[in-house]
């Protein structure tokens, strides 16, 4: 068969192209994570090291290995880079890492975001690392501040109507 008409995970070669592991820190970067983060860090290491590795090699499947192993060197690094910061020490009324802040446009909408770190984030929660432009443009910022957040669309005003530090898992 042509290998045109074959799907990339049909070749198992040792050149096929990686996946991305995660967003990659600037250089010399903390790894700054919410306690909560941090231990959902240690504990897909600990699963990861739980993978039976006999049981993978046994059925031929070197990718799969491979893939966690790297996943394994990455979180490590991941790891050895980080720097618990516990949203409940931050001080009040300031955005700052791992704040929740609640945003509105100038079309009146409001949403909310939290400010996290690189590996906790998720946009669809509104969970957003602190490297990222809506972030950037938050933090510092305290209720009655305008801040412009910067993105492909375009400029756009936010004023903060609210900074809160809420318990892991409550928002």
């Amino acid at each position: 068969m042509s290998k045109a008409f074959t799907r990339e995970s049909d070749d198992d070669g040792e050149d096929a192209p990686a996946r991305p592991l995660g967003a990659e820190l600037p250089a010399g970067a903390r790894n700054y994570m919410t306690p909560a983060g941090a231990a959902g860090l240690r504990q897909e290491i600990e699963r990861l090291s739980q993978v039976e590795r006999p049981g993978l090699a046994a059925t031929g499947d070197a990718r799969a290995l491979r893939e966690v192993d790297r996943r394994i060197a990455f979180l490590g690094r991941r790891l050895e880079a980080l720097e618990v910061v516990d949203p409940a020490g931050q001080p009040a009324g300031r955005a700052l890492f791992g704040a929740t802040v609640t945003v509105r446009d100038e079309g009146g909408a409001e949403r909310g975001y939290r400010l996290v770190g690189v590996d906790e984030a998720d946009p669809g929660r509104g969970d957003v690392s602190w490297l990222s432009p809506i972030a950037k443009a938050l933090l510092g910022a305290q209720v009655g501040d305008v801040v412009v957040a910067r993105s492909p669309r375009g400029d756009e005003e936010l004023e903060v109507v609210q900074v809160s530090y809420a318990p892991a898992g409550r928002r």
